[in-house]
């Protein structure tokens, strides 16, 4: 399983956190569980999980998460090759194709 963190960088405010913002996610057929696990490692809390499972399922990262993401293993995408990962699981499980 590869766990993926893209270059989106999005500055904004999240709660009390003010910063430049990616996502963390995984192959649209990749176990949701491994991500969990890949994320507590570099500290993050389920509870910052946001999507259902599937194609949309991330967590959003601060800068300082995605280096640490990196250097845990993460690969880094460009968000253009995340939203194709999207668009290929959305069209995958429209057309009723299984992993």
């Amino acid at each position: 399983m590869t766990v993926y963190v893209d270059d989106w960088r999005q500055p904004a405010r999240v709660g009390r956190i003010t910063g430049i913002w990616s996502h963390l996610t995984v192959g649209p057929h990749d176990d949701i569980n491994e991500l969990h696990a890949f994320a507590a490692r570099i500290g993050l809390q389920r509870s910052w999980f946001q999507g259902k499972p599937g194609p949309l399922a991330h967590y959003d990262v601060t800068e300082s998460k995605r280096r640490q993401a990196i250097a845990a293993g993460a690969e880094p995408i460009t968000w253009r090759e995340a939203g194709q990962q999207m668009l290929n699981a959305r069209t995958a499980a429209r057309e009723g194709h299984q992993p």
